[in-house]
């Protein structure tokens, strides 16, 4: 089954014109006014390729109770990203009550019975259980094995992959990449993501190990924009701590609607550093959009539209190596580039 669909045009978040205030001031606030040169490279910027997860059409073996209900099932661990989500006490109405939420029965690519959910009862429900939703737009990851595995072992290790990414809906891809320079030393941070944007990736997943068998060891990494993560553990383990390190807190702010929150982050003195947090703040879990509103010599404000406002940037932000916090003022960070 896919999960997800083509890039989605992006505009240019830049926000060079003036913006209606509040009508009983019958004024318009105006934003400082951002070089015409900054507006061309980013307006530039590639957009960010996060795709839409069909999260509430599944594949479902007929139309009876027990199979709208093993439906269902899937579909809670896809709209929370969370495998526990299929058993948990708090959900259980939904999975007894799958009919309820049923919005058509259809036929998939491959002549598969399919149902297709009303996700926004659906998620409705999650959030009044006290449940959080992963957004549907989610990070297109790029996975790459290292060193590359013979055809055979790599159609088997790509059909894991998929099989494990399918159920917890991430978008993923296994690509042949070089993950070394010319001389053969180990690619940096900033070069993954470079090599993932040239594929059209938010991020990228590898997994180092000479043994092709699905349940070895691999030490995988994943770089983000906000932050990298390593650990250690088998083909699935790739997808699983990846899903488990995006998906919100059950409960928590990121489980609220989105709102507008305003960051000023100092220390972006260059266009390069325009460019480096723009992506930054575009890949955050929860984030829907980031609009620059303002921008001097050495910081940059961003208007972000962000699942739980404020709060939900505060959890989205905490632990990041390269957006740490400034002064103790709330939503004031400054931008550490990477060594």
């Amino acid at each position: 089954m896919v999960l997800y669909l083509p890039l989605r045009a992006g505009a240019c978040a830049i926000q060079t014109m003036s913006r209606a205030g509040p009508k009983s001031s019958g004024g318009r606030r105006r934003v400082r006014a951002i070089p015409t040169l900054c507006c061309a490279l980013l307006c530039a910027l590639p957009a960010w390729a996060a795709r839409p997860v069909r999260v509430y059409e599944v594949d479902a073996e007929g139309q009876s109770t027990p199979a709208l209900q093993d439906a269902m099932r899937q579909v809670l661990v896809r709209a929370t990203g969370r495998r526990e989500s299929a058993d948990d006490p708090a959900l259980a109405s939904l999975v007894t009550d799958a009919a309820r939420y049923v919005k058509t029965h259809t036929t998939g690519p491959r002549g598969e019975p399919q149902v297709i959910f009303d996700g926004a009862a659906v998620e409705r429900a999650i959030n009044a259980a006290g449940r959080s939703v992963w957004d549907r737009e989610r990070p297109f990851t790029l996975v790459v094995l290292d060193p590359p595995r013979p055809r055979a072992a790599e159609d088997a290790a790509r059909i894991e992959l998929e099989r494990v990414a399918a159920e917890r809906g991430l978008p993923i891809i296994l690509i042949p990449l070089s993950v070394v320079d010319a001389a053969g030393n180990p690619l940096g941070a900033d070069a993954l993501l470079q090599a993932a944007q040239r594929y059209g990736g938010d991020q990228i997943l590898v997994g180092h190990g000479e043994d092709a068998a699905p349940d070895s060891p691999l030490q995988w990494s994943l770089v983000t924009h906000a932050r990298s993560e390593s650990w250690t553990g088998p083909l699935a383990s790739g997808i699983e701590h990846t899903v488990d390190f995006l998906v919100p807190q059950p409960a928590t702010s990121l489980a609220q609607a989105e709102s507008e929150a305003r960051v000023q982050i100092d220390g972006v003195s260059s266009l390069v550093d325009y460019a480096a947090v723009t992506r930054l703040l575009q890949s955050l879990p929860g984030v829907r959009r980031a609009n620059l509103a303002a921008a001097d010599r050495t910081s940059v404000t961003f208007d972000v539209t962000v699942r739980g406002g404020a709060a939900g940037l505060e959890q989205a932000l905490a632990g990041s190596a390269r957006l740490v916090p400034s002064g103790g003022a709330r939503l004031l960070y400054r931008y550490q580039p990477r060594g």
